[in-house]
């Protein structure tokens, strides 16, 4: 319950996107073979990780690409006093992109921005300035995605 079951086209456009409403064994059925000849995503979105299983149309015919299958392993982020706690698992080892913003009336201002490179577990903390209590929002860019959390300190 709370997933979310997306099929994308190869330039990332949601053709079909929704939030399954209960708990246990899934099971629905899509004829894939009415959509254009091209490379398409199922991706199912669940807890802290995105699993995107590839799969092609030619002339009707579907054919899902197991060797492609792929878990994206989304960042945790987490506040305690003025302390925010990132984790992120990437098997890649693919770079990724910090920044934390914070926001200045009605707009968010870049205050920290770090790339780090060939780290399979992620685990950074960021101590921010006890006199800035506000909201606060962090971007990470990794794999081609990009994932925002939006904090009050």
């Amino acid at each position: 319950k709370g997933n979310k079951l997306i099929i994308k086209d190869v330039h990332g456009t949601t053709l079909y996107k929704e939030t399954i409403q209960h708990t246990g064994n899934y099971a629905k059925g899509f004829d894939l073979t009415t959509l254009p000849n091209g490379d398409y995503f199922f991706e199912v979105d669940k807890g802290l990780q995105i699993s995107v299983i590839p799969f092609s149309v030619d002339f009707e015919k579907v054919s899902f690409n197991k060797e492609a299958e792929n878990v994206i392993h989304k960042p945790f982020v987490r506040t305690k006093n003025n302390a925010v706690y990132v984790t992120k698992l990437s098997l890649q080892e693919s770079p990724l992109t910090i920044k934390v913003y914070y926001e200045d009336k009605f707009s968010y201002e870049l205050i920290h921005i770090e790339k780090i490179e060939d780290a399979v577990t992620l685990e950074k903390v960021f101590r921010l300035d006890e006199n800035e209590k506000g909201n606060y929002k962090i971007v990470i860019e990794d794999e081609g995605r990009t994932f925002t959390n939006y904090l009050k300190v």
